[in-house]
């Protein structure tokens, strides 16, 4: 959580505020077919009981932020084009709405998603 002293108080912005905005930026980008939570989150969420964001790790301290997305994106778009514009969407949309710099923005992609079509087409030339 970052806590910041002001002459009218103390302004604290919790890592699941930063993990959310980060989140919504992230399935508004082009190419993003999806959020990853991975087993480790899911065990988490059940153990913890606490409402993780999917796919969404931040780190956040006084003055900054890192963050950490798994995702999974669409074929048929260049992958890196797809995370260089994740990274900027989500870094502008986390400094823009917390006044928070952020220092990293990590991306992991763990899967590619097909669309049904694409996929009963590569099922039919399969198999004759």
């Amino acid at each position: 959580m970052t806590e910041e002293l002001l002459q009218e108080g103390l302004i604290r912005i919790s890592d699941d505020v930063v993990a959310t905005i980060a989140g919504l930026a992230a399935l508004e980008t082009p190419g993003v077919s999806a959020m990853s939570g991975g087993i480790s989150e899911g065990l988490a969420k059940r153990l913890s009981g606490r409402n993780a964001q999917k796919g969404v790790s931040v780190e956040v301290g006084q003055v900054e932020a890192a963050i950490d997305l798994r995702i999974v994106v669409q074929y048929g778009i260049p992958i890196h084009e797809v995370c260089r514009r994740l990274q900027d969407n989500v870094r502008e949309a986390v400094e823009n709405m917390t006044g928070l710099r952020v220092v990293e923005v990590n991306v992991k992609v763990e899967g590619v998603a097909f669309k049904d079509e694409e996929i009963e087409e590569i099922q039919k030339d399969r198999v004759k």
